[in-house]
């Protein structure tokens, strides 16, 4: 097993690693609409905190020698079920033709007071 730190993404709070590579495949931690500079919220819509999720979780997949369009398994965790629909949007955006397999769960309240959370296992690149 292999642990990847990127200072492109924030700097994990807790006892865990941003993401661990083991036997051809990453599994990255969840990741918040956090600044990877500033460890601060993005304060901002559905949209933009959900797109800098995605880049701190890119980054991290970049790190370890995969990328967003090797994604196998993502999950999604979203404060609210009502904002599925612009969050789905965001995803559609940044994954393109790319379809991961996908889990959504809602929750009461994320960390911080986040309105996303996302987690991927992915592929490393051949």
């Amino acid at each position: 097993m292999k642990s990847i730190t990127t200072p492109d993404a924030p700097t994990p709070a807790g006892h865990y690693v941003q993401a661990i590579v083991h036997s051809g495949l990453v599994f990255v931690s969840g990741q918040l609409p956090l600044d990877p500079a500033t460890r601060e919220l993005l304060a901002g819509p559905i949209e933009a905190q959900t797109e800098l999720a995605l880049r701190n979780l890119t980054a991290i997949l970049e790190a370890a020698g995969s990328g967003i369009d090797r994604v196998l398994k993502l999950t999604v965790y979203i404060a609210d079920i009502a904002l599925w629909g612009r969050v789905n949007a965001t995803c559609a955006e940044r994954f393109g033709e790319h379809r991961p397999a996908r889990s959504v769960v809602p929750t009461r309240e994320l960390h911080f007071g986040c309105l996303v959370e996302i987690d991927a296992i992915a592929a490393i690149a051949d």
